[in-house]
């Protein structure tokens, strides 16, 4: 059975009769059985923290007794986690350098049961990292004070590497549900070499689902596409701010432009937005309550659960909806988390 085949099975599952606690829950008891393809930027977190000792006499700054260090994956290489801890097959296509960064990456998707076949190790290339320094003392939490990012040269798309890239990522494409695009800018994935990926039609009806940094409307042929609010403001040169109707606008306008079959806009506190062709704006509170802990790598959450509930054969309202419990998991998790599908489907029961 080809990927369309399989994907066009998948939306043919019948869910009547089925309350929205029993659909969605067995949305998510599916996900073991699909796969996502995901090209993605794979980026290094490094969490390095230490407790306050004293104000340096060198300069009005902190001094930390350093107490560990931890390297996660982040950026797309977060959404591969989150789709892994959701039972779900992850084929992560991407590149990394043949550093400790990059070293570290490779092992944790091994230990992970990731496949890496799809991931270029480049000698010589920089991996993206991004160190954040956390704070704190006996009697308080941990407090990020500073963020050192360590970035990739970017290459030319017709560099042979990327090239390598594209060739891996159709290779994977007929035993991919659905297809994630984690573009943050430092040039694994781009509307070019995606352009190439999908040429031919050899994609056909799988789902693609798009979280890009800065360039979201240079992409065409997505599915659907899950921007944050400010990311929807500097795509647009518009401020949204509590006007709904600039927000419901907004919404329309991207999925004119983009040709999508269904958006999601991510607002934080104030939960998100879903879009779906020829129907209403469906607002979807946030799950649990505001007052976050951390927001790092939330969005990476999002987009990895609402494709694999697409993969599965979710309409956008119940992969939304998924996508928001997820959300408002993770954001009480400190640091680059994720969220497993036992926590998901323990949010759905209460």
């Amino acid at each position: 059975m080809t990927s369309t085949q399989k994907t066009a099975t998948k939306k043919r599952m019948n869910h009547h009769g089925l309350t929205e606690q029993q659909k969605l829950r067995r949305i998510v008891e599916s996900f073991p059985n699909v796969s996502v393809m995901v090209m993605a930027d794979l980026i290094a977190d490094e969490f390095i923290s230490g407790e306050i000792a004293r104000v340096s006499r060198e300069a009005p700054v902190l001094i930390l007794k350093h107490r560990d260090r931890v390297v996660v994956p982040g950026g797309g290489a977060n959404a591969v986690m989150n789709l892994a801890a959701l039972g779900v097959t992850a084929l992560p296509v991407g590149l990394v350098g043949d550093d400790e960064a990059g070293r570290a990456l490779l092992q944790i998707f091994r230990k992970n049961k990731i496949s890496v076949s799809g991931i270029s190790k480049l000698k010589g290339h920089v991996t993206t990292m991004k160190t954040r320094v956390l704070a704190y003392t006996a009697h308080s939490s941990r407090q990020q004070v500073v963020r050192i990012d360590r970035e990739c040269e970017l290459l030319k798309d017709t560099h042979p590497a990327l090239v390598e890239l594209v060739a891996s990522a159709r290779e994977y494409v007929p035993a991919a549900d659905a297809v994630l695009l984690s573009d943050y800018g430092y040039g694994a994935v781009s509307p070019r070499l995606f352009n190439c990926v999908r040429a031919k039609g050899l994609l056909g009806e799988t789902p693609v689902t798009l979280d890009s940094r800065y360039r979201m409307l240079d992409y065409e042929g997505v599915t659907a596409a899950t921007p944050n609010e400010g990311e929807v403001e500097e795509a647009l040169s518009l401020k949204i701010g509590d006007d709904r109707e600039k927000l419901t606008g907004a919404g329309a306008s991207l999925m004119k432009q983009m040709k999508l079959e269904s958006l999601v806009i991510t607002r934080g506190g104030d939960g998100m937005v879903a879009f779906e062709k020829r129907k209403a704006p469906l607002e979807i509170p946030i799950y649990g309550h505001n007052q976050v802990v951390d927001v790092t790598g939330a969005g990476d959450t999002v987009i990895a659960t609402f494709t694999a509930a697409l993969a599965a054969g979710a309409d956008t309202v119940s992969a939304a909806r998924l996508a928001n419990y997820a959300g408002g998991i993770v954001v009480m998790k400190r640091g680059t988390a994720t969220v497993s599908r036992a926590e998901l489907l323990a949010a759905l029961e209460q």
